[in-house]
């Protein structure tokens, strides 16, 4: 939905209401685990936050935060809301004057405990998107070298006439989110100042 102006919190939280029991707007939810399914584009981004069991669990908790949403022209609607498969989001961006509120709902959990230690989720988008697809956000602990990453993998095509219009730029404000939220979660696992 695009707005010109910021939303009141009360129609956040009906836009929000209205989503809720809606359909995902793609085929085979939950598939970003592991493959995108054709006619979508895939973006696949990582970061290392850095090493050990404290960065880890950092990495974790910023994740259960919403911590990657913590960018200046993104509000997340509502960023106490709980990660368990079911629960619904908005995610709120201000661009070139312009608003767009976008519903999401939690797919899946994702907890690992191997030798790749996984912590984290996958949202899909509802009719009130201007994309369709999905999103995976996952704070990875790798035995063997101790490393810890942050890893986002996404596939998507536009959803609205706008997004479609505007493809560009629309791939622009993906790249850009995905650049944010690496350095987002970069600060809050204390791997930035």
């Amino acid at each position: 939905m695009f707005l010109l102006r910021r939303p009141t919190e009360e129609q956040i939280r009906k836009f929000l209401f209205d989503q809720k029991n809606k359909p995902y707007t793609y085929p085979a939810s939950g598939t970003t685990v592991s493959v995108a399914p054709r006619g979508y584009t895939v973006d696949h981004n990582s970061v290392r936050l850095g090493t050990g069991r404290k960065v880890f669990d950092r990495g974790v908790e910023a994740l259960k935060r919403w911590g990657m949403f913590n960018i200046g022209w993104l509000h997340l609607c509502w960023p106490e809301a709980p990660i368990e498969t079911g629960t619904t989001v908005g995610v709120l961006a201000h661009v070139a004057g312009i608003w767009s509120l976008n519903a999401c709902r939690i797919v899946c959990v994702i907890d690992e405990d191997d030798e790749l230690r996984r912590h984290g989720f996958v949202y899909g988008t509802l009719p009130a998107h201007v994309e369709r697809g999905e999103e995976s956000f996952v704070i990875e602990w790798n035995s063997k070298d101790d490393s810890v990453w942050y890893d986002i993998f996404a596939y998507s095509r536009p959803n609205h006439f706008l997004a479609k219009l505007g493809y560009p730029v629309t791939r622009l404000l993906q790249r850009r989110f995905a650049r944010d939220s690496m350095e987002a979660m970069l600060i809050a696992a204390g791997s930035r100042p």
